[in-house]
């Protein structure tokens, strides 16, 4: 059996993402300890896979209108 580790997720106020400029709040999580940012459109066709400590996203004209864990 394999032991696969998860990283820890930040204990992060998500909601305070939105309305961020997107290369702001993509700093803001990097220092907030998230593993991975991703950034994407709002509308866009993503897999549904979990990874742990990982943060999306959704930037409309640069700005952030929506953040989720995973």
């Amino acid at each position: 059996m394999n032991n696969i580790s998860n990283p820890p997720e930040p204990d992060d106020d998500l909601e305070a993402y939105v309305g961020l400029e997107g290369a702001a709040a993509e700093e803001r999580a990097r220092r907030r300890g998230w593993t991975t940012v991703r950034t994407l459109p709002p509308d866009a066709i993503i897999t549904m896979e979990y990874l742990s400590g990982r943060i999306n996203l959704a930037v409309k004209d640069g700005t952030v209108v929506r953040c989720w864990k995973g």
